[in-house]
Formats: structure tokens, C-alpha cells, sequence
């Protein structure tokens, strides 16, 4: 845990987390094979994926094992491909009523499509060095980037245009929503060749990250928001002022999620290097408090908003997020 909330939410400096990250090299791509078929069948272990360099193969596996466990999207609108009828309700677009089961029946129904939109959908990704926390098992950079990598695949399977911003104290990489068939790849790329370790002091760059996305669409933020709510809000209050609408996948180690640990700790600040060494005991009721009081915070600014909030640990199946996404897109078409 590197850049901890600021006074405004009474954080304490105890809560800084000293870990070395690394990603996990892999063995051949027909051990990845076998290892996705067994994936697709089971509950998805974000341990299990960061074990594979392929975020491709990874967004794929776990998009098709969440998909898996659906009976059918409930997803539909009205575009290409028949799906169901349904009941008239006043306000229905006249024009895909079906007329011959009225006549048959004597009642109204209405032609239900998959849906086909053009929304767009904008994943903006934390790429600052506090992401780099792992204890042990994936560091929320990975397990940031393997979110990201699942709900574009999945977004593009929605027939979605999907975009990606990477930011830490800057922008780091942008690129535009497009629903064209190579979209995941460009995607992937870009994640993929991000420059490490960049520290981030304040959440001010969302400003910046506002002004590269005019046009209206669902924005999704991953981060751990390490930053002073303050400065969230307000970066989050332009993206609102610009029509989007916000789910946040807050993204969190366990230690920093739940402090399952014991004894004398050193912790180190993973963006400044400070480092506080201290016995766990005499912190845990403090850090406890601190962090419900962040949470409440977080809590009550985004149900003011209307903004999706869905905290995830890194020891937590992806499938979550996907379920969060989903809803929140239903919302909208």
C-alpha cells in the first residue's frame, strides 16, 4: 500500500505496506490452453490468471467463464438479431409491434433484439506505484489490468466502443472508444507496454482524463483511490459535468483491505520510499477504524452522485466487476 487517503479521511501513516511486486513468467502456450479449459468450468482464480503473460487469453477465459454461468444476457434492445417477445406498454415504439400475433391473439406484443448500441465505454486505469501492492499472490496493477482487459472484451462482445486511459500524477497513454476488430489488441498493447511505478500525489489528473472524453458514455474508473476524497470527487464531479456515467471498481489488497496480520511490521510507502516501523496490534483497531471511515466516506459521496461503487480485493474472482458492469450498462439501454 503506497499513497495512503489524506486527512480527510483520517488515515493513518501506519497503513503504508511494504511489499516487492513482481509479475509471475509462465510456461508454454499449450500449458496456458489446458490450464483456460479448466478455467472456463470453475470459479475464476485471479492467482490462477496472473500466472498467464496473455492478458488476451485472460480477458477471453474470463469473459467465456462468465458468460458460462449466465442462462442467457438479459441485455436487449432493439437492432439485428430476433430474441423474444414481450407485452405492448404504452410508450413502446409502434414499430416493432407484431401485427400477425395481434391478429391471431387480439393482443399487442413487441419484437425484442439483442441489443446493438453505441455506447461508449471509456476504462480509465490507475497505473500509479501504490497498484503495485502484493501480498502475496497479484498486485492490483495485474489484477487492475486483467479487469480492464475482461470487461473491454466483454463490452466489444456487447458490440460496445471501447476506449482506454492509463493515468498515475499524468496521462500516461489514451486511447479513443472504437469498436473495431482489432480494438482488444490495441487495448491490450497499450496496458501492456504502460511505464511502471509512476508516483501519483493527487487525483487532480482526472481533470485531465475528463477533458480526452467529450463525448457522453460509461466511464470506468480502476483504482485503489489512494488520494484525498477531496480530490476524487472533484475529479469525478468533471467527469459528471461532461454526461458520463461512473461505475469505480475500487480495487484493494487484502492487507490493506483487512490487515490479516500479526507481530512488528515495516512498512514502506512503495511511491516515496518512507518507511514507519511498528508493531501491528498497537495500529489494527486505529487502521480498522480508518478505513470504515474512508469507506463511509467513499460511500456516501458516490450515492450523492449516483455513482457505482464495487470494492474488490485481489484475492476476489473477477467475475464481480463483470456483474457490476453489466448492471450498470443494462441502466443505460
Amino acid at each position: 500500500m503506497s499513497r495512503t487517503p489524506r486527512k480527510s479521511s483520517g488515515f493513518d501513516p501506519g497503513a503504508r505496506v511494504a511489499r516487492f511486486v513482481g509479475l509471475k513468467r509462465v510456461p508454454g502456450r499449450s500449458e496456458k490452453s489446458t490450464t483456460t479449459a479448466n478455467l472456463l468450468h470453475e470459479y475464476i482464480d485471479p492467482v490462477l490468471l496472473a500466472s498467464l503473460d496473455d492478458l488476451e487469453l485472460i480477458a477471453r477465459t474470463v469473459v467465456e467463464g462468465f458468460l458460462h454461468g449466465l442462462h442467457r444476457s438479459p441485455y436487449v434492445g432493439f437492432s439485428v438479431e430476433f430474441a423474444s417477445h414481450r407485452e405492448y406498454l404504452p410508450g413502446d415504439d409502434l414499430r416493432h409491434l407484431n401485427w400477425k400475433l395481434f391478429e391471431r391473439n387480439d393482443r399487442l406484443y413487441v419484437k425484442q433484439y439483442d441489443a446493438e448500441t453505441n455506447l461508449d465505454c471509456h476504462l480509465v486505469v490507475d497505473m500509479s506505484g501504490s497498484m503495485e501492492t502484493k501480498t502475496p499472490g497479484v498486485s492490483k496493477r495485474r489484477y487492475a489490468t486483467m479487469l480492464a482487459a475482461a470487461v473491454a472484451h466483454l463490452a466489444l462482445t456487447q458490440r460496445d466502443a471501447v476506449g482506454v486511459t492509463l493515468f498515475a500524477d499524468r496521462v500516461l497513454a489514451h486511447l479513443k472508444p472504437r469498436a473495431k476488430a482489432n480494438q482488444l489488441d490495441e487495448i491490450l498493447a497499450t496496458m501492456v507496454h504502460c511505464e511502471r511505478e509512476t508516483p501519483a500525489a493527487t487525483a487532480g489528473v482526472l481533470h485531465e482524463v475528463a477533458e480526452l472524453m467529450p463525448r457522453r458514455g460509461l466511464v470506468v474508473l480502476v483504482s485503489d483511490l489512494f488520494f484525498t476524497t477531496d480530490d476524487v470527487f472533484a475529479g469525478l464531479d468533471h467527469l459528471l459535468f461532461h454526461g458520463h456515467d461512473l461505475v469505480i471498481f475500487h480495487v484493494l489488497d487484502p492487507l490493506e483491505h483487512r490487515l490479516p496480520i500479526d507481530g512488528q511490521v515495516r512498512f514502506c510507502d512503495l511511491e516515496t520510499g518512507e518507511e514507519l516501523t511498528t508493531q501491528v496490534d498497537e495500529i489494527r483497531a486505529r487502521y480498522h477504524a480508518a478505513i470504515a471511515s474512508w469507506m463511509k466516506e467513499l460511500d456516501s459521496g458516490c450515492q450523492g452522485r449516483a455513482i457505482d461503487r464495487v470494492t474488490l480485493s485481489t484475492d476476489e474472482p473477477l467475475e464481480r466487476g463483470l456483474y457490476a458492469y453489466l448492471t450498470r450498462r443494462s441502466h443505460l439501454y
